[in-house]
């Protein structure tokens, strides 16, 4: 057990995957001399040199492009983009080339590409650098997506991310890099299923990344007041693992989504679909959400708050669902 950040747990799995595999390399903007913008791979520049820690031009699409054709040829990239906004200049070589190749080409060909993304609000960053479009990305069959929100996983997603054969994308919420606590790394870790980080036995909270944090705050404040609230952490946005929810919601039989994208068309909407077609009659009321207002994310901090799921709006909606 060791004491460490966040930030830190995404380097030494960045180190890590050097060490171990010489195919690996580390793309994007500003990764190398300036460490990264939030100074994930600082260090790694001077310790592996310029071919491996590599600082790409302003253009998402050329170097996501570039990082999918390093892939096919046999390398193990792992590109960087500065926050998820950014991402969508690099659509067309994720959706229409990555995530295709596999099916198009009857399996001859596939796509082992690794990217990395800062995602979330909470910064003051306002609206083109503050939102949660991970949602948009676990649409697209042909991606993994991957959404750590514990130092665990952090430090141990990146290797197994590495060893599938087809693109996998991680998605780092800005407000968590500076989260510090004791980091375990001797358990198993998987990317393929969901976590339960707190039993209960009234609610199911469901959440990930940013919003875990808050939907265990929410669940302690549940606590004093003799709620008993179980907490899922989905960890893998894409393929979601229904079993992990099924079983609690019919244990719990409420849930409730907390979601930090836009209610309309979320993942939140997702999961509260799947909960209805194969648990509806273990049900004992509506399932529900917390998402992120509806609007471009404002810069003034009071009405970033206001816009964001916080613990109290969590709360409120879980005494909601528990009459």
């Amino acid at each position: 057990m060791t004491r460490i950040t966040y930030r830190e747990a995404l380097r030494q799995a960045l180190r890590d995957a050097l060490l171990r595999d010489p195919r690996v390399f580390l793309m994007g903007e500003d990764v190398g001399r300036y460490g990264g913008t939030y100074a994930v791979s600082k260090g790694l520049l001077d310790e592996f040199g310029a071919e491996r820690i590599r600082d790409t031009p302003l253009s998402e699409l050329a170097f996501v492009g570039a990082g999918i054709g390093a892939a096919l040829g046999g390398m193990r990239p792992i590109v960087e983009v500065m926050t998820v906004n950014f991402s969508l200049l690099a659509l067309d070589p994720l959706v229409n080339t990555a995530a295709t190749l596999r099916h198009m080409s009857g399996g001859q060909f596939s796509v082992p590409l690794v990217l990395r993304m800062a995602t979330g609000a909470g910064r003051q960053l306002a609206a083109q650098h503050s939102h949660s479009l991970e949602g948009w990305f676990a649409h697209v069959p042909g991606l993994k997506i991957l959404a750590p929100a514990t130092l665990e996983d952090a430090r141990g997603m990146l290797w197994p991310a590495l060893e599938d054969p087809d693109p996998v994308l991680i998605f780092e919420h800005a407000q968590l890099y500076n989260l510090e606590g004791e980091l375990d790394d001797s358990a198993p870790l998987d990317i393929r299923s969901a976590r339960i980080r707190r039993e209960g036995t009234d609610l199911t909270l469901i959440a990930y990344g940013g919003t875990l944090g808050k939907a265990l705050a929410a669940a302690e404040s549940l606590a004093a007041e003799g709620l008993s609230a179980e907490v899922i952490d989905l960890r893998v946005l894409r393929p979601l693992d229904d079993a992990t929810l099924l079983a609690s919601v019919c244990k719990t039989r409420r849930a409730l989504v907390v979601d930090e994208g836009w209610r309309s068309g979320s993942l939140a909407a997702e999961i509260i679909a799947r909960i209805v077609e194969q648990g509806f009659y273990e049900l004992d009321a509506p399932p529900a959400r917390v998402c992120s207002a509806e609007v471009p994310m404002p810069y003034a901090k009071h009405l970033e708050e206001a816009a964001l799921p916080q613990v109290a709006g969590i709360v409120a909606a879980a005494r909601g669902l528990l009459g």
